[in-house]
């Protein structure tokens, strides 16, 4: 039975999370709808007022008019004693004690009438400034509500682009890791190229300065020059030699 007890707890209470998550993502909705409510009140208290306010009128009407009887028949009265007639007095004076008691009742029934008015009165009048305070927050809370909205909206895109351009960073790398290993294969296959021939041999001769390319400028100029020169020493070799002695002859 204890279990029982407890599972039918636990339902009411997850029933009751479920509840307030659903009035909490609605709250601004039923809020409204509050509002309307108290609106719709409101409304009816002033219809009320209405009523009573004729109702205190038509009764004002009829004590004055009861009044103005009531003052008749007490000029009747008086006339009637100044004439000595007492029979006619005291059978005027029998209409007017009814109608005085019917005054007093219903002057009775206005002041508490008119009491009922003033109570409601003040209580549409407090109503009609809390209404108008309600308001004013409620349009403060929507206007925070829309601007928490369009924040919640630009940071989600905004951690959707730094999503997209931390993706497009990490494939770049990616393509940049792939081209250096590509080019660093390169390099160790021109390496080994070059070990397996004369190319390292050719670079070592060069660096030491044994080497030459036959496609250097200066090297093209020395064969040019070089004609030039031996035919330029064969000439001098001639002109030096000695003139024949005739006078040994």
């Amino acid at each position: 039975m204890s279990i029982i007890n407890k599972l039918f707890t636990l339902f009411r209470g997850t029933a009751h999370e479920a509840g307030q998550a659903v009035v909490d993502n609605n709250a601004i909705k039923i809020l409204d709808q509050e509002m309307r409510d108290a609106g719709t009140q409101l409304a009816r208290s002033r219809d009320e007022l209405t009523k009573l306010m004729a109702q205190s009128k038509l009764s004002q009407g009829k004590l004055d008019a009861r009044a103005a009887k009531m003052a008749e028949f007490g000029r009747y009265i008086e006339g009637a004693l100044g004439k000595g007639d007492q029979a006619l007095a005291l059978e005027v004076a029998g209409k007017l004690a009814p109608l005085e008691t019917e005054q007093k009742a219903e002057a009775a029934s206005k002041q508490a009438l008119d009491r009922s008015i003033a109570t409601l009165k003040d209580t549409i009048k407090k109503t009609e400034l809390r209404l108008n305070g309600m308001r004013t927050q409620i349009d403060q809370v929507k206007a925070t509500e829309a601007v928490q909205r369009a924040q919640a909206a630009i940071a989600q895109r905004h951690a959707g682009t730094n999503s997209q351009m931390t993706s497009a960073l990490d494939s770049l790398a990616r393509i940049q890791e792939r081209q250096a290993e590509k080019a660093a294969r390169i390099e160790a296959a021109e390496e080994l190229e070059a070990d397996a021939g004369d190319g390292d041999l050719n670079k070592r001769l060069a660096a030491a300065g044994l080497l030459t390319d036959s496609s250097d400028a200066h090297a093209v100029l020395a064969r040019f020059s070089q004609p030039k020169q031996l035919t330029h020493e064969n000439t001098t070799t001639v002109h030096a030699l000695p003139a024949p002695d005739h006078t040994s002859r």
